[in-house]
């Protein structure tokens, strides 16, 4: 269940588009992106060998700002602006700043994708999508837009793709072993549902690299991140684990059978001492890529 829930904005779990509150998804969204705190602390570290004392970081489609924050802590000269099309997030992302002490080298703007970039006051030293992209209609066109952006020698890093999140054995005792395989399928029919309804979508093979080289970007560099968080699942875990299948739960009605979906309602039921509230096995395992590619100077 990996490929298409955001911990920031675009990793609540699970989106749609016209009918999700984003702010009011805030808190959750926030919990989540803090759960993943160490993964992102490792994709940034992995930035920061190449991408030296950067000027300005833009974190397109930033959410409630786990992650912006984390980019002005990871560097410390930089100048932070958070980028999302809802101002209850962004709400969210400044009181953070604050909290952190870096709200004097932090910024946000408002608006939708790619176009807001317009907004900056000068170019990116390094710009962040993280699964933001897969909510834009036309995902090369938005590279683009994306790489104008950047200063020369500037970096554009994307989050997409990965292996979707795995939270309890094959067989875990109730049901037809193989449950989360099956909402795999599901997940990734729902997902090019919501693509081909975007406005203005154009199909696109994913492949990343070849995405970002075809808007002019050099020096591509691919790598996964693990978040590897054991059973028994801390409270945060367990939380993270409900709140991705419960936002699932409208989707598999259409794709899972009557024995599955009696399966997921026990999962999710917290008076179940089956549930994923109670069980001691509960897990989380998965990873997200990152893609970059450089500006030429």
């Amino acid at each position: 269940m990996a490929h298409h829930h955001d911990h920031e904005r675009g990793h609540g779990p699970h989106h749609g588009h016209t009918d999700i509150d984003w702010a009011e998804m805030g808190p959750t969204l926030e919990a989540s992106a803090e759960l993943f705190a160490s993964l992102y602390e490792r994709a940034l570290g992995w930035l920061a060998q190449e991408v030296t004392e950067p000027g300005l970081i833009v974190d397109a489609g930033s959410g409630p700002g786990v992650v912006s924050c984390l980019f002005a802590e990871t560097f410390p000269g930089a100048r932070i602006v958070a980028v999302d099309g809802s101002d209850g997030l962004l709400e969210r992302a400044r009181a953070r700043a604050e909290r952190l002490g870096v709200a004097d080298r932090f910024g946000t703007i408002t608006g939708e994708l790619p176009d807001v970039l317009s907004e900056l006051d000068y170019p990116a030293d390094l710009l962040w999508a993280s699964r933001s992209l897969h909510h834009l209609g036309d995902q090369r066109g938005a590279l683009a837009a994306f790489a104008q952006r950047l200063a020369p020698g500037g970096t554009l890093a994307l989050m997409e793709g990965g292996l979707p999140l795995r939270f309890l054995p094959r067989d875990f005792g109730i049901g037809r072993p193989g449950l989360q395989a099956r909402i795999d399928a599901v997940e990734a029919e729902w997902f090019t549902r919501m693509r081909t309804e975007l406005p203005g979508h154009v199909a696109e093979t994913e492949n990343w690299p070849a995405l970002l080289a075809a808007a002019g970007l050099k020096h591509t560099r691919t790598h996964s991140f693990l978040l590897d968080l054991p059973a028994p699942a801390s409270d945060r875990a367990r939380a993270y684990v409900v709140a991705s299948l419960s936002h699932m739960r409208d989707k598999l009605a259409e794709g899972l059978d009557a024995e599955d979906l009696a399966t997921v309602d026990r999962l999710l039921d917290p008076d179940d001492e089956a549930s994923l509230h109670h069980r001691p096995d509960v897990f989380v395992l998965e990873a997200h890529t990152v893609h970059t590619a450089v500006r030429p100077a």
